[in-house]
C-alpha cells in the first residue's frame, strides 16, 4: 500500500524505484531509516559511513538491494574509494543524501577545541566533500543531491555555536550549488529537521548541563518528534526531488521571521545561561573537556 503522505505530496509517482541512492551516516537514525524506506520503495541503497558493524547490520536487514561501505566523510580518499565501489557494484549513482552529522555540547569559551571543530568538519565540510566526489555520477544521471541541515540553521541556541554554524553553512552551500547545477539537470535539496528522537538527540538530552537547557526550550522549539515523522517528510521530499524539506512543516514558517529570532533567543536564554556556564566548567573539571563535549555514537566514532 502506498504511503498516504507520498500521495498527498505528489510522491505517488515513484521516483526512486530502480534508482541508486547513496546515503552517508546510515548506521542508525535518519540515515538507516531512509535506507530501509527507500529500499522498500524499490531503490538500491548504498550505505556509507564510519560505524561499519552497525551499518552492515542495516544492509543485512534490507537484503540484496543494499550494500555497505566504510568511509569517513572528512576523508577525500575514503570517499573516493567508497564512491568507486558504489559505482562498480550498482552501476552508477542517481541520488546522494548527505546525512552524516555529529554534535557536541559546550560554550565557546570552555568547549574542547577539537570536539568543536570536528562538528564543522563533519557537518559542513563532509557535505561539500560528499557532493564533490559523487557529483560527476549524479550529473551523468541528472539526479538529485540532498543535504540534511537542521532547525539549528534557523534558530541559533547557546551551547550550539558550532552545530548552528555548520548547519547554516549547509543551507547556504546548497542554495549556491542549486544555481550552479540547474543547467546540468541536477536538483539540489536541503532538509531542516527539528529535534527528532535519535541517538544524537537522546545523548544531548542526557547531558548533565545542556540537557537541562534543552528541557527549558519553550513550545514547538523544544518539542522532540518521533523518527517516523522525519522519515515521512524526507521520503516524500526525496520522491519529488524537493528544493526544501521542513520537518515538520512549521519549521518552514520560522524562515519567514528568522531576522527576529536571535534577539528573542538571547532574551529567553538570559536566565538559563549563567547557571549552565558554571555547570559546564564544573563538568569539564570532573570529566575532562573532550568527554564533556562529545555526544552520540556517531560523535564518538568521529572523534576517535
Amino acid at each position: 500500500m502506498a504511503n498516504p503522505l507520498s500521495l498527498l505530496t505528489g510522491g505517488g509517482k515513484n521516483k526512486v524505484r530502480g534508482k541508486v541512492v547513496l546515503i552517508t551516516g546510515a548506521a542508525r537514525g535518519i540515515g538507516a531509516g531512509l535506507a530501509e524506506r527507500l529500499a522498500a520503495d524499490g531503490a538500491k541503497v548504498a550505505l556509507v559511513g564510519l560505524e561499519a558493524e552497525e551499518q552492515q547490520a542495516v544492509a543485512e536487514r534490507i537484503g540484496s538491494s543494499a550494500h555497505s561501505w566504510e568511509a569517513d566523510v572528512t576523508s577525500w580518499d575514503a570517499l573516493e574509494r567508497a564512491t568507486a565501489g558504489v559505482v562498480e557494484h550498482f552501476g552508477g549513482i542517481d541520488i546522494v543524501i548527505a546525512n552524516a552529522g555529529i554534535a557536541s555540547t559546550g560554550f565557546v569559551r570552555s568547549v574542547d577545541p577539537g570536539a568543536f571543530e570536528k562538528v564543522i568538519e563533519v557537518d559542513l565540510l563532509g557535505v561539500w566533500r560528499t557532493f564533490r566526489v559523487t557529483m560527476p555520477h549524479v550529473i551523468e544521471r541528472k539526479g538529485y543531491l540532498l543535504a540534511i541541515s537542521s532547525l539549528a540553521a534557523i534558530t541559533h541556541a547557546p551551547g550550539m555555536a558550532n552545530y548552528s554554524a555548520a548547519k547554516a553553512g549547509v543551507e547556504a552551500f546548497c542554495n549556491s550549488l542549486r544555481a550552479e547545477v540547474h543547467h546540468l539537470g541536477v536538483k539540489v535539496g536541503v532538509a531542516h529537521p527539528t529535534w527528532i528522537r535519535t541517538d544524537l538527540v537522546d545523548s544531548a538530552d542526557a547531558h548533565p548541563v545542556f540537557g537541562k537547557m534543552r528541557a527549558g526550550m519553550p513550545g514547538l522549539i523544544g518539542k522532540t518528534y518521533p523518527l517516523e515523522v522525519a522519515l515521512d517528510c524526507l521520503e516524500a521530499g526525496i520522491k519529488r526531488r524537493a528544493r526544501t524539506i521542513h520537518v515538520p512543516r512549521w519549521v518552514g514558517g520560522l524562515k519567514l521571521i528568522r531576522a527576529f529570532l536571535p534577539p528573542i533567543i538571547e532574551i529567553g536564554s538570559r536566565k538559563l545561561v549563567p547557571d549552565a556556564d558554571r555547570g559546564a566548567l564544573e563538568d569539564i573539571k570532573a570529566r575532562g573537556a573532550r568527554e564533556a563535549a562529545v555526544t552520540g555514537h556517531g560523535g564518538r566514532a568521529a572523534t576517535k
